[in-house]
């Protein structure tokens, strides 16, 4: 009984760690945003992004939506999206490449921040998760456009609901609620960490994944940590890898490359059967954006072989931190 009154009692108290330097991050960022939507400002960052929508093959009204989505969540892209797409025709593949450019290009504020607590610049992040939505968003829909697939009618699940706008308090208890489910989730995915660590189940899977961590350039000490990124989330494995760059338990070159492969292809499956409700294909939003992913960081791991420790501590991973820190 001792064993599991310490064993649960570490467990909380790593999950509170966790949690509290996530929370530091999102709830000013959290309520920084809500005071733009309230002034209605997000709608001046869409503006410069109509050029862009047009090169790839958007109407410039989604614009808008991804501008939402950029500074706050996907799920603000999508409600945006939603409402706009009521006076316009979509195609699959329209659905497909905005689904593209708002699962890679959203909530910057937040996971930018994340990256930075993590030992990764925010900078670089935001910049490479941006110019990677773009690229992505392009190349599909040049190959969708060029074979003259997805053309047809986009199949959309999801509707929007004239429902009043909530109240302060509904809001400030909305998020609340939020926030206590990703506590949960962190502590969950802590949980099954250490049993999948006594089980031995990690070396298993770091020599399953031996070729391609190999090939994508990240160690095994953080192999588990990416999985659960690009499996469920960029908030929630930024979570733990923060708790594991304190710890100095992950080196942090680790930290930058699957930090960085989690901005470009995180929660592939939650977030894809998501966007698949609006219409989006699975060659685009799982496949192209998990392999993009892979070729991008390959080919980063390779040129930040060339480039000057001194350049790569100050753009992109960071100074080495005293271990007591």
């Amino acid at each position: 009984m001792n064993k599991i009154y310490d064993f649960t009692k570490t467990l909380l108290i790593d999950a509170i760690k966790a949690c509290y330097e996530l929370f530091k991050v999102m709830i000013p960022v959290i309520i920084g945003v809500k005071i733009l939507q309230e002034l209605d400002l997000i709608q001046y960052l869409a503006w410069p992004l109509k050029p862009f929508m047009g090169m790839l093959g958007l109407p410039a009204e989604l614009g808008l939506a991804w501008a939402s989505a950029m500074v706050n969540s996907m799920y603000a892209g999508l409600i945006v999206f939603l409402s706009l797409i009521q006076d316009l025709s979509i195609t699959t593949e329209q659905a497909t490449v905005f689904s593209v450019i708002i699962l890679i290009g959203h909530g910057f504020p937040i996971e930018g921040i994340i990256a930075r607590k993590a030992g990764a610049r925010m900078i670089f992040q935001v910049l490479i998760r941006a110019v990677g939505a773009f690229v992505l968003g392009f190349i599909l829909h040049q190959i969708y456009s060029t074979t003259g697939t997805l053309q047809g009618p986009a199949l959309i699940a999801l509707q929007t609901t004239s429902q009043p706008d909530p109240t302060l308090l509904q809001w400030a208890t909305g998020k609340a609620m939020n926030l206590l489910s990703i506590f949960g989730i962190v502590l969950g995915l802590m949980l099954v960490m250490r049993i999948l660590h006594a089980i031995r189940a990690v070396e298993l899977m770091n020599m399953i994944l031996q070729p391609i961590l190999k090939i994508i350039g990240i160690g095994p000490k953080a192999s588990a940590i990416t999985i659960i990124g690009l499996t469920l989330g960029l908030s929630y494995g930024g979570g733990l890898i923060i708790a594991e760059a304190k710890s100095g338990n992950v080196g942090r070159k680790d930290i930058f490359y699957s930090l960085t492969l989690m901005g470009l292809c995180h929660s592939l499956i939650e977030d894809t059967l998501l966007v698949m409700l609006i219409g989006a294909h699975l060659s685009g939003v799982f496949w192209g954006r998990f392999l993009f992913g892979l070729v991008v960081l390959t080919i980063l791991v390779q040129l930040t072989k060339h480039i000057p420790t001194s350049f790569s501590n100050r753009f992109l991973w960071g100074d080495p931190k005293p271990s007591t820190t």
